[in-house]
């Protein structure tokens, strides 16, 4: 992969978040993708988002498997802890990593085509054994870097830049999230970064495995009349089911609302945001709910939006398993090496 590395010159008027950063300190390599494309589009958010919540660079760790989006984390927070692993097989590296090491902020970074066929099962798991970890699915329907054939995510009757339609079914890659318990299913567009930056901050705080669908054009395969995946398309039949921002735990900040109407409330940072109340008939906390409504969408072929599902009482994998908090390579000898007799008593239960 080739790594061209950004200026370190920063303008001394850029703003810096609590830990004394600016947004540039949260960017990696300059992107070798194709100019337009919309994973750029969600580096920029992911920088943004982790800026915003004043993550430190050092704690995070972001993994990859192979792909155009299995790039990406090349182009963001440069002093993380990075792996690029094997077609397919992010999330085992993932699990290991978040077990080894609880106190590392994980965010993977995947395609359709790197999760939803070569890893689909690898995939599965994750989302069943609820790895803490948010997992970002760039989805552009094609293979960009074999030159755009149909990936699972391309829709039935979608038309390739070579005129040719698709007549398989698609994997959809947030009901599968839904059907296999995620507990934390979200889609948005890379062209929608003021919708994008909140999920991607909600999902980061997450107890939990926080699955992000983004629909991300391609402009070399995918980007053409006829796709379901280009920009034209997602812009005409987006619909955002819920219009949500995220808030950190701070001090509680309360406000009356009236259904419909728009309320404008001070943040702890002294900033305006204003809300709008929505619809009363959806629920995020109802997975068949969600489920069915994103059927209904789809059928009027409609692009939903936003936060989907979110599961109140969510237990990762680490707290399931009653894994020992912080990292593996903190504990003492004495821990990891209890002696041949607590060795015998483990390995009799299993006689």
């Amino acid at each position: 992969m080739t790594y061209i590395a950004k200026p370190k010159v920063h303008h001394p008027s850029l703003k810096k978040n609590a830990l004394g950063l600016t947004r540039r300190d949260y960017e990696g390599a300059i992107t070798t993708l194709c100019a337009g494309c919309g994973h750029d589009s969600i580096t920029a958010a992911i920088v943004q988002a982790f800026w915003e919540l004043d993550i430190a660079p050092h704690t995070v760790a972001k993994l990859s498997g192979i792909g155009c989006s299995s790039k990406t984390p090349a182009y963001f927070l440069k002093e993380a802890h990075g792996f690029n692993s094997v077609h397919g097989r992010m999330p085992a590296i993932a699990t290991g990593a978040g077990c080894a090491n609880q106190t590392l902020t994980m965010i993977g970074v995947s395609g359709d085509g790197d999760s939803l066929s070569i890893g689909l099962g690898q995939l599965c798991h994750a989302i069943r054994r609820n790895v803490n970890m948010l997992y970002v699915l760039e989805n552009n329907g094609v293979y960009g870097l074999t030159k755009g054939q149909f990936s699972a995510s391309a829709d039935p009757g979608s038309m390739s830049k070579k005129g040719e339609a698709n007549t398989m079914d698609a994997i959809d890659s947030v009901l599968l999230a839904l059907t296999l318990g995620a507990t934390f299913v979200a889609r948005s567009f890379s062209g929608d970064k003021a919708q994008l930056v909140p999920l991607i901050k909600a999902g980061l705080a997450h107890k939990g495995f926080a699955f992000i669908d983004v629909i991300s054009p391609c402009v070399t395969f995918n980007d053409h009349e006829g796709s379901t995946k280009s920009y034209a398309y997602t812009r005409e039949h987006q619909v955002e089911v819920v219009q949500a921002d995220f808030v950190p735990m701070r001090e509680e900040i309360t406000a009356e609302q009236t259904p419909g109407a728009a309320k404008s409330v001070m943040m702890h940072d002294g900033s305006w945001v204003t809300f709008r109340s929505v619809a009363e008939n959806y629920d995020a906390t109802n997975r068949d709910a969600a489920y069915n409504y994103i059927r209904e969408r789809q059928k009027e072929h409609e692009v939903l939006t936003g936060l989907l599902y979110i599961s109140a009482d969510s237990r990762d994998m680490a707290e399931q398993n009653e894994i020992i908090p912080g990292p593996l390579t903190n504990l003492p000898f004495e821990t990891l090496c209890p002696g041949s007799a607590e060795l015998d008593k483990l390995m009799a239960r299993f006689r």
